[in-house]
């Protein structure tokens, strides 16, 4: 977990992504990113000299037209000492039943952000905090490139002016292993999966390639690749 602490501190300071008063909602899927996140934030209260408010938001799919167990997320939480907010949504029915969609995760994903923006306002935050990691950010730079013909990725820091308020990325400088490690070691209740396309996705493939690559004639690609990103200031890395 140190190595992901010192990471997250990175990130927030580099990025400027925490301030003092600051009321943070943490989006808890219940993967492991997002549980690394509200610890790796929890943890960083006790020593990182910024005073800052942590709120958990849950918003459950219901697959399959199932509610969700997060029993032991909200166990984690009240350890923790943060609150955590869920609310059941009909997204499943939406995505999969309603509109029949054969790529899904694109309006599943905009309808859960939505979701979650407006619970960070009715929980008075200033601050939405998302689990993508250092992965991710070079996953989406790849699919931006190959699927939508154009160099960009989501940003470090974003300003929401509908909401008023800013979405932050703490695990942007983290690993995904790591994330991983992290996860294992503080014995985090990591929620099975229950997505119907979970490992079909466009992301899924994007994954496997990189994986590919970085196996074959590009080792280190993915870290060559992060720091073009960077070098180049493409949306504000």
């Amino acid at each position: 977990m140190q190595r992901i602490l010192g990471a997250m501190r990175r990130a927030i300071v580099d990025y400027k992504m925490v301030g003092d008063g600051d009321a943070i909602a943490v989006g808890i899927s219940g993967g492991k990113d997002s549980l690394v996140l509200l610890t790796g934030l929890s943890k960083l209260r006790e020593f990182i000299g910024i005073d800052y408010r942590l709120v958990g938001l849950s918003v459950d799919p219901c697959f399959h037209g199932k509610e969700s167990d997060f029993t032991a997320v909200t166990a984690l939480c009240e350890r923790l000492g943060i609150q955590h907010i869920i609310r059941r949504s009909n997204l499943w029915e939406i995505v999969f039943v309603n509109h029949q969609e054969t790529s899904p995760c694109s309006l599943c994903a905009r309808i859960r952000r939505g979701m979650l923006h407006e619970m960070a306002n009715e929980a008075g935050c200033n601050k939405i905090a998302l689990g993508h990691h250092k992965d991710d950010a070079v996953e989406t730079f790849i699919m931006n490139l190959f699927y939508e013909g154009r160099v960009g990725c989501f940003s470090p820091v974003s300003y929401l002016s509908r909401r008023d308020m800013e979405m932050i990325r703490p695990l942007c400088l983290c690993q995904e292993r790591d994330i991983v490690s992290a996860a294992r070691k503080e014995g985090l209740p990591i929620m099975a999966k229950s997505c119907p396309v979970d490992g079909e996705t466009s992301r899924q493939k994007t994954k496997e390639w990189l994986a590919a690559m970085e196996k074959g004639e590009f080792p280190g690609l993915g870290k060559r690749l992060f720091g073009a990103m960077q070098r180049g200031s493409i949306d504000g890395w």
